[in-house]
């Protein structure tokens, strides 16, 4: 176990030292970005699991997640706890990729002690919030030169609803991050604007060795293209089409990282489109 824990911390100093290399020229690519505020006029229809879900039901059986949030009485508590409680289950390996994408397989494997990339964690932060009740979704970060970048071009991170703030908040599981202005929660968009405009008082939360200054250097060249699915529910096959929100002006990409497509991508200038509010659980299929 000590062992465990030593090599994680290595990892994430390394980690954490290539951020610092890559701040200065991930910093000077930061460029204000525009949306419309209105919804667009086209609808889009998001699809979410219930917790009483079968396959969330077992997950949270499983892995007794009432035990993470025990004592949490807020929604970005029980947030902050559920994103320590994923980071600290694997150690981060950007090449390992799960063979089975969905929460309880990658827990078992990382029990097991595999080791994952960026998107296990959103995939595995997704499954825990809404087996807890909580609405919760990947989003995938992208950057500006997403098309012709051969590597690197992505990160992936989960977005939580909380019904007491009535907004979105980013989770970072790779780097046990939520971050805040002041007491505020953010969402990616919100948390790019505050970086472009220096605003004071903002920080991460973490329970990790997770610095801010580090952080957001490091994921500050990914706050360009912001894109999730619109199926996210479990237990049942789903659609894989996609919205990507596109700062106005900028080219709607359709291939990733040089070579692969993008497809079944729908695309939106509307910060009201895709940050729309979640109904209430009654209301969810």
């Amino acid at each position: 176990m000590e062992f465990h824990f030593f090599t994680k911390s290595v990892a994430f100093t390394l980690l954490c030292l290539l951020s610092l290399q890559q701040a200065a020229t991930a910093q000077g690519r930061l460029k204000p970005l525009e949306f419309d505020k209105s919804a667009d006029p086209t609808t889009y229809s998001f699809q979410r699991s219930t917790p009483d879900e079968p396959y969330l039901v077992n997950l949270y059986t499983s892995y007794a997640l009432e035990d993470v949030v025990a004592g949490k009485e807020t929604d970005l508590a029980k947030v902050q706890a559920v994103c320590t409680w994923v980071h600290n289950r694997w150690v981060h390996d950007g090449r390992g990729q799960a063979k089975k994408a969905d929460p309880i397989s990658i827990l078992h494997d990382a029990d097991m002690g595999q080791q994952f990339q960026c998107v296990e964690y959103s995939i595995v932060v997704v499954g825990t919030l809404t087996a807890l009740g909580i609405p919760a979704r990947p989003l995938y970060l992208k950057t500006a030169d997403v098309e012709t970048r051969r590597e690197g071009a992505g990160h992936a991170v989960a977005e939580a609803w909380l019904r007491d703030q009535q907004k979105w908040v980013m989770v970072d599981g790779q780097w046990d991050v939520v971050p805040m202005l002041n007491d505020t929660p953010l969402n990616a968009v919100e948390l790019q604007a505050a970086l472009v405009n220096k605003t004071p008082g903002l920080h991460v939360v973490t329970s990790s060795n997770t610095k801010a200054k580090a952080y957001f250097s490091w994921v500050s060249d990914y706050l360009y293209y912001f894109d999730t699915v619109l199926d996210t529910r479990f237990g049942v096959k789903t659609s894989p089409s996609g919205l990507m929100l596109v700062p106005k002006g900028a080219k709607n990409p359709t291939i990733f990282q040089h070579g692969k497509a993008i497809s079944r991508m729908r695309y939106t200038h509307s910060v009201g489109t895709f940050y729309q509010p979640v109904p209430s659980l009654t209301a969810l299929n």
